[in-house]
């Protein structure tokens, strides 16, 4: 079984990120989207709102074969705690690709028979980050397109709640 988990802040789940994730999940038999647990970061929305709000997806975008989850620590024990054996990742420009060939290096130190497999981001989607939707919310822009329309009305109240 060809496992994999997509490992992310989703702070929030864009449609760039739902595109990457319709992809994963057409070739692997699961697919773990995974919402990081990083105390060093400042996020928006709690570890159980993204996890919440990645299941609305998952269930609205009728993705049989994808689990949401979290983790914290290394990113490798959370993909052998799971049986996974594949990283998903996502790639919108060339400095995406600098950073993730940096971590992708590091993992398969920590572990040999880990594998990523990136997927480029549709160029419609290639601007977009959690950090615009975020900012665009917070601003009191539209953001009605750039996030999976599940979680759309949530997401403007929040964000514009945040100012």
């Amino acid at each position: 079984m060809k496992i994999g988990v997509y490992p992310g802040s989703f702070d929030p789940f864009t449609i760039g990120h739902l595109d990457v994730l319709k992809n994963a999940a057409g070739l692997f038999d699961v697919v773990y989207v995974a919402v990081l647990n990083n105390s060093a970061k400042s996020p928006v929305f709690s570890v159980e709102e993204r996890v919440e709000m990645l299941d609305r997806i998952i269930e609205s975008e009728g993705l049989k074969n994808v689990r949401s989850g979290s983790f914290g620590g290394l990113l490798v024990d959370y993909a052998k705690q799971i049986g996974a054996q594949y990283l998903i990742r996502g790639l919108r420009a060339i400095t995406d690709f600098e950073y993730e060939f940096q971590i992708d290096a590091v993992n398969r130190h920590l572990d040999p028979g880990i594998r990523t497999v990136y997927f480029m981001a549709n160029p419609a989607h290639s601007f977009l980050s959690s950090s615009n939707v975020r900012e665009i919310g917070e601003m009191g822009g539209s953001i009605e397109g750039l996030v999976p329309h599940c979680n759309y009305h949530y997401l403007r109240e929040r964000l514009a709640r945040q100012k």
